[in-house]
């Protein structure tokens, strides 16, 4: 009963994520972590993410900016091995409350930079890959902090879903299979990850349906609003 009751979190989260291109992991995560505790679920949310941002890219596949993801994946791959690599020497507490902090800070940040007609060019992306790479390597989810760069890039709906969906899906490959060299991600994990993916993968395709019927001003407010309530989030797990 509690895995079906995952699967059907599952189904949820993969539908908000695929309208938004984050919040599959900040929903699924708590789920995990008490169904199947905090050392298994780690590896799990790893290989549902993965599903998660491939669905994305299915999806919207003709879409895809190529030039930013080859700009963003050529340093967050490695980066994101590294900071997996390093995962259990750093205190991540810490680390999720800052991750909080600039979710938040980025909502009027990005309005500031779009009133000035600031545009990111293809240089700033590979310099954001290599932070962001990193610290996903360290923690469960970053899907939030990848938004605003991703916007003020000048990509939007279908064209940000997937372009943000593959440049992820590169770092948590790198991740895995970090993990799956340092023996922290064993074969059960990776099926009960599949599995909860496949869940994931039905909710991308119904949130199709959803992005299609937004305006671009309205999906950028739809994705502050999702920054404020990620940037809470963070806050209160690094709290307790």
């Amino acid at each position: 009963m509690e895995f079906a009751l995952v699967l059907l979190l599952g189904l949820v989260a993969g539908t908000v994520g695929g309208v938004v291109g984050f919040g599959t992991s900040i929903m699924l995560m708590p789920a995990l972590v008490i169904v199947f505790g905090p050392r298994e679920a780690v590896p799990i949310m790893a290989i549902a993410s993965i599903m998660a941002n491939a669905s994305r890219v299915a999806v919207w596949w003709r879409e895809v900016d190529w030039p930013a993801v080859a700009a963003y994946s050529l340093t967050a791959v490695p980066a994101a091995a590294l900071g997996a690599a390093t995962l259990l020497r750093l205190p991540v507490g810490v680390v999720e409350a800052v991750l909080g902090v600039f979710f938040i800070a980025m909502i009027p940040a990005r309005r500031w930079m779009a009133a000035r007609q600031w545009a990111l060019r293809l240089p700033h992306l590979a310099l954001v890959g290599a932070v962001i790479g990193f610290i996903t390597g360290i923690v469960v989810s970053t899907g939030p902090i990848n938004a605003p760069f991703f916007l003020t890039y000048g990509l939007v709906k279908g064209a940000y879903l997937s372009t943000e969906a593959l440049g992820s899906l590169a770092v948590y490959l790198a991740k895995a299979a970090t993990f799956r060299s340092l023996g922290a991600l064993p074969w059960d994990a990776v099926v009960k990850g599949l599995i909860i993916g496949s869940t994931i993968t039905v909710g991308s395709f119904i949130a199709r349906r959803f992005v299609l019927k937004l305006d671009a001003d309205k999906f950028r407010l739809l994705i502050e609003g999702l920054l404020l309530v990620a940037g809470l989030t963070m806050l209160w797990a690094a709290w307790r």
